[in-house]
């Protein structure tokens, strides 16, 4: 760090509560080595790219990654401290905070990227959804597909005493959002975790469903599908394309389809940690910047990145799978509908790593419409509990380090400066399947703009 932006981070430390620290600390991290942990997914690439090209080494970081069985299990070493730090469901520091399956003070800095979502269908219920399909003069099924096609069915399957079985990987996944949201825009119930009608409660989310949404680990996904047991999922890559490849499913949609430009993972930290280690916390964030913007700088570095998360220790998938969605080609129907998708998987490009606070309260919108957060709240409590949980100064703060360093012009960041003067909160949007609004500052509107959903 440069001597002339040492004032600028002790005049930080009042903003971001970190007390206590002198001028010469703050050259140092309070702690040096740690292991974070992460689940199989293309979107750990961050982290372990941060770790693979030294990134963490240049902070002064000795840093072990170590995958994890499930969210749960990684979110409660999170808590617990066995994990300093940890890729996460953007979702889970929110449900975290607020104390929905656990209770505990979650923050994030840092959003890992954007997009890389898909639904997969199996085979046999994509034979029953295609002729409904729309189709171009050439017989080309047109992009984004609607769960319009998917309607009929789960209806003949609800009557006859059998819902659809539908897999997602955690209750405050991104997944689980995006395939309600998916699902409920074609009119298709997914259940309710509360019923202010009866105060019922259920911890599945089943309640008044016209499907079933079940909690199935990402890695499990192809398997559980081959099997039966379930016939849909929503998933992060490569598990999507892991299906084309075992030629046992059909993906219908992406989550850039759902939602243009979505936030999808976080790198997580309890507050205990970050109040004891706010100069580490800075330093992570900026092997973690680092490491996004190197993902997003060229196809061979995309293509390199493939290689290394296709290492057993990392995602564990063959390369050509992984390379697919990597490089920017998604494969839908086998053989068949092979498309161009050079956003699938954005990790820095489009402001992607800032923790915006409009994003989080886009998750609690989806907390209250479908029951996990079961009492009406004004739109000051979104706001509060958002600037509580994202922490875009930490962010900031790693971007005006990077600077001072010269690892980066000041012009990189352009998107982010203007992110901070804007108050942290994206302009309003209607890119999403529905065409719905959505501003953050206005969530009960966004609420309320709904059919389906409680309100």
């Amino acid at each position: 760090m440069k001597r002339r932006n040492l004032l600028n981070v002790a005049l930080a430390t009042a903003a971001i509560g970190l007390t206590g620290t002198s001028q010469a600390e703050l050259l140092d991290v309070e702690k040096d080595v740690l292991k974070f942990g992460f689940i199989k997914l293309t979107d750990c690439a961050p982290l372990v790219i941060a770790k693979e090209k030294g990134y963490f080494d240049d902070e002064g970081l000795s840093v072990e990654l170590e995958a994890q069985g499930n969210w749960k299990e990684l979110l409660n070493r999170v808590i617990t401290g066995d994990l300093d730090g940890a890729h996460m469901l953007a979702g889970q520091p929110i449900g975290a905070t607020i104390g929905f399956g656990t209770q505990a003070d979650v923050l994030t800095a840092y959003s890992l990227d954007y997009n890389g979502n898909g639904i997969t269908v199996s085979n046999d219920i994509w034979a029953e959804m295609k002729p409904n399909v729309k189709k171009d003069a050439d017989g080309k099924v047109i992009h984004p597909i609607s769960a319009d096609s998917l309607k009929p069915i789960a209806d003949a399957a609800k009557a006859g005493g059998k819902k659809l079985s539908m897999g997602m990987v955690f209750p405050v996944s991104t997944h689980n959002y995006e395939i309600r949201y998916w699902l409920a825009a074609s009119g298709i119930n997914p259940g309710f975790y509360f019923d202010p009608s009866t105060d019922q409660r259920d911890i599945a989310g089943f309640l008044n469903g016209d499907v079933e949404l079940s909690v199935t680990p990402p890695p499990q996904m192809p398997q559980t599908l081959e099997a039966g047991t379930i016939c849909a999922y929503c998933v992060g890559e490569p598990w999507n394309q892991q299906a084309v490849f075992k030629k046992i499913g059909v993906p219908v949609t992406t989550n850039y389809d759902i939602w243009k430009n979505n936030p999808e993972k976080v790198f997580g930290v309890s507050k205990e940690w970050a109040d004891a280690n706010p100069n580490t916390w800075i330093a992570v964030t900026k092997a973690l910047i680092r490491a996004g913007h190197w993902l997003d700088a060229s196809f061979e570095n995309r293509d390199e990145a493939a290689k290394i998360l296709s290492q057993p220790n990392y995602v564990g998938a063959p390369y050509e799978v992984i390379k697919n969605s990597m490089t920017g080609t998604f494969e839908f129907e086998p053989g068949v509908d092979i498309r161009e998708m050079p956003d699938f998987n954005v990790f820095f490009r489009y402001n992607a790593s800032y923790p915006y606070y409009s994003d989080a309260v886009w998750f609690m919108t989806q907390m209250v419409r479908w029951g996990q957060i079961t009492e009406q709240k004004d739109d000051s409590w979104y706001d509060e509990m958002a600037k509580k949980i994202y922490k875009p100064e930490i962010y900031m703060r790693a971007v005006a380090e990077l600077i001072d360093d010269g690892v980066f012009e000041e012009d990189v960041f352009a998107p982010a400066y203007a992110a901070k003067e804007a108050g942290g909160y994206k302009p309003a949007t209607t890119d999403f399947i529905d065409g719905k609004e959505y501003d953050g500052s206005k969530p009960n509107d966004y609420i309320k703009s709904f059919e389906i959903g409680l309100k």
